[in-house]
């Protein structure tokens, strides 16, 4: 029987109403939902919940400020795990990308739920308050593109590369207009991420003193699941404190953590993000010989798994 991995994914992936259907419908996922917009609201004052649901906003309206994007997303993806599990669903491994590491670990319970968000809540606030605004850019594209246009690599940083034909950049918002537009011209595809920071980018680095003292002042316990680090493409047995500022800063060696878990044996990949972003990665990764298997619970658009109706 395949080894059963959920997956996390970061910033990028989230847009208001996320989870909304769920949240209506589900009342495990509600219940968590509930209780860590509570936990929230302790730590920072402010309901997620009422941000992202806001009856004004619409889907298709940019969801960006990481005030709000960095709680929901983990809220999100907290809950719909905490669903599986307590549907009897547990996973073999854990796999988070980015942002997507808090979840991993407080499933992992690296840290609690609670740690978690206000872990997320104090980066959050440390970024908009000593970075300057930043930007990022999937582009569809062989990932050589970097390396060979230097308009590109010379006013952007690699942030991952995810399959044979797309990769991430990231930096200023001016030189991605730039970009955008040499992009353009020559007809390839590309999409601006719903974010305000460069992360993974030298931009985020006014942001790491503050931060990393906050973390020096937490203890984390070793992973009660098998976590898997898409930061450093392996599996750590202990996570050391300056870890969770290296998951926004380092680049994402998704397509190399993937790569190296396909050599040993056949998965099943289960996308706990809100738009399915990482299954879409393993599709495209998947050699015709792996019998492995990918699953998405969320999209934009809809539900779309049956576990959850």
């Amino acid at each position: 029987m395949n080894s059963l991995v959920f997956m996390f994914s970061g910033q990028g992936s989230q847009y208001y109403h996320m989870g909304k259907e769920l949240f209506e419908n589900h009342h495990i996922f509600r219940k968590w939902m509930l209780k860590l917009d509570d936990i929230a609201y302790r730590i920072c004052g402010q309901s997620i919940l009422s941000h992202m649901y806001d009856e004004e906003r619409k889907r298709s309206d940019p969801f960006k400020r990481t005030f709000y994007t960095h709680p929901a997303i983990f809220m999100v993806e907290y809950a719909l795990a905490r669903v599986l599990l307590e549907s009897g669903i547990e996973p073999d491994y854990l796999l988070g990308t980015s942002m997507g590491e808090f979840a991993s670990a407080a499933i992992a319970e690296v840290m609690t739920c609670e740690e978690s968000l206000h872990a997320l809540i104090k980066q959050a606030d440390a970024l908009e308050t000593y970075c300057q605004e930043g930007g990022m850019l999937a582009i569809l594209h062989d990932p050589l593109l970097y390396y060979e246009m230097p308009l590109i690599y010379e006013n952007s940083e690699l942030v991952s590369i995810n399959f044979h034909s797309h990769f991430i950049i990231s930096g200023q918002v001016s030189c991605l207009r730039a970009i955008e537009s040499y992009l353009r011209e020559n007809q390839i595809n590309w999409q601006r991420l719903p974010v305000t920071q460069a992360f993974h980018s030298p931009l985020i680095d006014p942001a790491a003193d503050v931060y990393i003292d906050f973390l020096n002042q937490r203890s984390f316990s070793p992973p009660q699941i098998t976590f898997i680090s898409c930061t450093y493409a392996s599996i750590p047995k202990r996570i050391n404190n300056v870890y969770f500022w290296e998951v926004i800063r380092k680049p994402i060696a998704f397509r190399e953590t993937f790569k190296k878990l396909e050599d040993t044996q056949n998965y099943i990949y289960i996308d706990l993000g809100p738009s399915g972003t990482l299954a879409n990665f393993v599709k495209y990764n998947l050699s015709d010989r792996s019998r492995s298997q990918s699953m998405t619970i969320l999209s934009h658009f809809s539900l779309l798994h049956t576990i959850f109706s």
